[in-house]
């Protein structure tokens, strides 16, 4: 791989075409970050999904498991996006097909650089472990990166550029992998659920739902914005509209009351713990597919 490619000059094979895959492809497309001509997408079975996405992106797409597996062995990156279940069976697949000057670039939930390297049969794969969140899918993801050692810088740059097409990276340690998806991974979750619970406050209140959702989701979208613009403390913030005695201090009281801000740490947390739990049993399923082998 030339030190001075970019990622529009680089051929790109997604195995797999999923809603992550689908986000990644359109920000790749829409911001004219990669070339359609030079993506390929596959998937086992469904290939309507293909011809949709043939449609819509102007890429290239295969099922032919034996074409699947001259293009994996030509392509500069190569988008791991099957399904976590799926993956140790899948990878087998491409055991010992890859060569460490091509790029592996991992979106799939709880699967170690190690284990791929080891589904893969190759230790010195360059593997880029990513978690992008769903957000990615209208180009305001946030995605944790994690890089195998001594990932060429060409290669880092490669990841970045995919990944900032939909949003933006944070850089972290592998180990750190469990806490981001307590955090962004399944973020949106949680302020979809904070969301909920505002418009459900605002019918009791009165309003009609569509106006209690356009109030919600506004307020949101602008705090959001405040704490990102301003780089303030959010609870510098938070603090500044709320007037001693006053409506929102009373509204933050009821929070507490309802131990809002512990509830909110101990879903980030046994988030965390689930995660670790289903690398767990990730990793055993594809220990179990190696044994097998």
């Amino acid at each position: 791989m030339e030190e001075t490619r970019t990622l529009r000059e680089t051929s790109i094979l997604f195995l797999g075409a999923g809603s992550i895959a689908e986000a990644i492809l359109r920000g790749l497309v829409q911001r004219q970050a990669a070339s359609p001509g030079l993506i390929t997408v596959t998937n086992r079975s469904n290939r309507e999904k293909l011809e949709k996405l043939a449609r819509t992106y102007e890429v290239q797409t295969e099922q032919d498991p034996d074409r699947v597996r001259r293009l994996a062995s030509q392509a500069e990156v190569i988008v791991l996006a099957m399904k976590p279940a799926d993956a140790p069976a899948a990878l087998m697949a491409y055991r010992g097909l890859f060569s460490d000057k091509q790029l592996i670039v991992s979106v799939i939930a709880g699967l170690s650089i190690g284990t791929i390297r080891e589904l893969l049969d190759n230790e010195q794969l360059p593997v880029s472990r990513t978690i992008p969140n769903t957000s990615s899918s209208i180009g305001l993801g946030m995605t944790g990166i994690a890089f195998s050692e001594d990932m060429p810088e060409e290669m880092r740059q490669l990841t970045l550029e995919m990944f900032h097409a939909v949003g933006e990276t944070e850089l972290i340690r592998e180990e750190e992998m469990h806490i981001l998806t307590g955090i962004s991974g399944s973020g949106p979750a949680y302020l979809y659920y904070f969301a909920e619970a505002l418009i459900s406050g605002g019918v009791l209140g009165g309003f009609q739902p569509d106006q209690a959702r356009a109030l919600a989701v506004n307020t949101l979208l602008g705090a959001a914005a405040m704490i990102r613009d301003t780089g303030e403390d959010p609870a510098n913030l938070r603090r500044k509209v709320t007037s001693p005695n006053g409506t929102t201090q009373a509204a933050i009281e009821t929070l507490e009351r309802y131990a809002f801000k512990e509830a909110v740490e101990q879903a980030v947390l046994r988030c965390t713990a689930r995660s670790r739990e289903i690398a767990d049993m990730i990793d055993t399923n594809a220990q179990a597919v190696l044994r097998d082998r």
